[in-house]
């Protein structure tokens, strides 16, 4: 295979405001450097929420201050509503997601916001990117979240997942995602709602995915969305946060472990394993107590592990052995 799968790692957001412990922001600038250096172009590095709800978060426009300092780094961040987007675009984020929860009581849980109200503050979110000009316009994500079940509601209609799906492209939009926030997804589920969801937005508009590991299926649900198409993938270093729902259960996909299976398959991502194993220290470091999981850190490589191979230095290679 030499198809190429896009990570993007979602520890720095979606792993720290799940977890107690503060790391600092020196720290936090380490750990997005140095995964930046191993290959990661895309980094969810915060969420612009009241420091009150997310005092974890409370430097996020420090982080992407920082981050945008990275050479060809796309720096990402998540947003609640409007006031959240507009922060971000001040800071200057290459990304901005919002989240719209399929399941209106989860939503009214999470953001205390109607479907209707969600989908008002991304309408203004994207008029207020529209008056960017063109070149400092961040691409614009509506995440559906609790898309494979609610742990409130069970499982979400079909017809109003698209629907919503839908309404978030008619609201201005470049895409949407799927979430599997509560960790429900099994490998059937993703090929069906990546078909169903496409039916309905088109290919283009739906590129990525955000799986869990609570039960033990997101490596299996990844080869399913890659299957169905799909060709970015959200993983958290160490697997930290993502809200497992169950005791002693990962909460996000490891991001070591998916970019292992990835490139023992032939798949393409950019990143230096060996390198991005040695950010794990700095997390660790940082957040001492905290649980990292991983099955590739704990065992280490396979004797004879290549890893990937730069295309660059291949057809060094190539040129060098080539006949004269």
């Amino acid at each position: 295979m030499s198809e190429e799968i896009f990570i993007s790692e979602v520890g720095p957001r979606d792993g720290l405001q799940s977890i107690t412990a503060v790391m600092p922001t020196a720290a936090k600038k380490a750990w997005i450097a140095a995964e930046s250096a191993a290959g990661v172009r895309e980094i969810e590095v915060g969420s612009f929420v009241p420091a009150t709800l997310l005092p974890q978060l409370a430097d996020t426009a420090e982080i992407v201050a920082f981050a945008k300092t990275i050479p060809d780094l796309t720096v990402a961040v998540l947003v609640p509503n409007l006031r959240g987007a507009q922060d971000a675009l001040s800071a200057g984020a290459d990304k901005i997601t919002v989240p719209l929860s399929v399941s209106e009581s989860h939503s009214l849980a999470n953001l205390r916001r109607t479907h209707d109200q969600v989908i008002e503050e991304a309408t203004r979110i994207a008029a207020a990117i529209a008056s960017l000009p063109e070149g400092r316009r961040p691409h614009f994500e509506g995440s559906l979240s609790t898309v494979f079940g609610c742990t409130i509601e069970g499982a979400i209609p079909e017809s109003q997942i698209l629907r919503l799906a839908e309404r978030l492209m008619e609201a201005g939009c470049d895409e949407v995602g799927l979430s599997d926030t509560t960790g429900y997804a099994d490998p059937s589920a993703v090929q069906h709602m990546t078909k169903a969801v496409r039916g309905v937005v088109g290919d283009h508009a739906l590129t990525g995915i955000h799986l869990h590991n609570t039960r033990g299926l997101g490596l299996a649900n990844v080869l399913a969305a890659l299957d169905a198409g799909l060709t970015t993938v959200d993983s958290s270093l160490g697997g930290i946060g993502g809200c497992p729902f169950a005791p002693g259960a990962s909460g996000n996909i490891v991001t070591e472990d998916l970019v292992f299976m990835l490139q023992a398959m032939g798949f393409r991502t950019g990143i230096d394993l060996e390198k991005l194993l040695a950010v794990r220290k700095i997390v660790q470091e940082a957040l001492p107590g905290e649980a990292l999981y991983g099955f590739t850190p704990d065992a280490g490589l396979p004797l004879g592990f290549e890893g990937e191979i730069d295309p660059k230095e291949l057809e060094t290679t190539i040129c060098r052995s080539a006949p004269k």
